[in-house]
């Protein structure tokens, strides 16, 4: 909080107050948006990856009169591989499903040779990829297990830099937020350069001029950043549900923990407009000496 009579040495600044609550209440606002943007996404990615780990899918060969005895053959397989919670054969309508989005949905499956798919769920404790595979090559040849593992990794990446990317935005919104209070901060003094020079010569030193600019610039980006946070929330809140959209945009917004994030916006703002005020108003004294 500082002195309060030093900031009452300082004569008001007018535009320049005014324009620091609106910077860092702009800027508190977009930072929110984008932690709870940033945030929901990783976690959409999150339970993305969560969820293929568990699934895996096998592809059985085309063959019309071995059909049956592979399917069999498999599900036997996996019915007898521990670490395997169930296993299913699609039926020719889900694997219609699966393909319209390429061949459209007209497409006449039984004129085709289209393999057999069989959707495979893992229980907590996983199974053997490899000593599962090893089976099926012995006792359904030509059959396939995709374990999804290559579409895990483009995920998990994706999440990681989802994350780093909004931790970016933040900090370049806080650095916006620093140039604009430094700006601010040398107008308000230049504007006041008769008043300083009076203060120099009844013998305020330029530390405790310097200290009435810092806590009025300080205590209201502090203000700004409350009010930017407290709208960036209702904008949070307003964002559709999870029962929205078919559930495409599941997750937006914060979660659990998530939502004390934006709390620690207001103290940042605060701790940045009080070095970047400090360091632009000793520099000024300084240059006027």
């Amino acid at each position: 909080m500082g002195d309060p009579q030093a900031d009452r040495a300082v004569p008001p600044s007018g535009i320049t107050a005014r324009l620091t609550v609106f910077v860092a209440a702009v800027m508190a606002f977009l930072a929110v948006l984008a932690l709870a943007l940033s945030l929901s996404a990783g976690r959409v990615a999150e339970r993305w990856v969560s969820e293929l780990a568990q699934a895996a899918t096998l592809r059985l060969p085309a063959s019309e009169d071995q059909a049956d005895a592979l399917l069999r053959a498999a599900l036997h397989v996996l019915e007898t591989t521990p670490g395997v919670a169930s296993a299913r054969a699609l039926s020719a309508d889900e694997q219609a499903a699966l393909l319209a989005p390429w061949f459209g949905a007209a497409l006449p499956l039984d004129t085709l040779p289209v393999p057999q798919l069989v959707e495979v769920i893992a229980d907590a404790g996983g199974y053997d990829p490899e000593g599962l595979q090893a089976r099926l090559a012995a006792e359904v040849p030509g059959a396939v297990l995709d374990d999804h593992t290559s579409w895990r990794a483009p995920l998990i990446a994706a999440a990681d830099r989802l994350r780093l990317i909004g931790w970016l935005v933040v900090v370049s919104i806080f650095a916006a937020m620093a140039a604009m209070i430094t700006l601010a901060a040398h107008a308000s003094l230049a504007a006041n350069a008769q008043v300083i020079r009076v203060l120099r010569l009844v013998g305020a030193r330029d530390i405790y001029i310097a200290r009435g600019f810092v806590r009025r610039f300080t205590l209201r980006a502090g203000a700004g950043a409350v009010a930017g946070v407290v709208a960036g929330l209702i904008a949070v809140m307003l964002l559709p549900r999870g029962d929205v959209a078919g559930g495409f945009i599941t997750g937006l917004g914060f979660a659990g923990a998530g939502w004390l994030w934006p709390l620690v916006i207001p103290p940042l703002a605060a701790i940045v407009a009080f070095f970047a005020t400090r360091a632009a108003a000793l520099r000024r004294l300084r240059t006027e000496t």
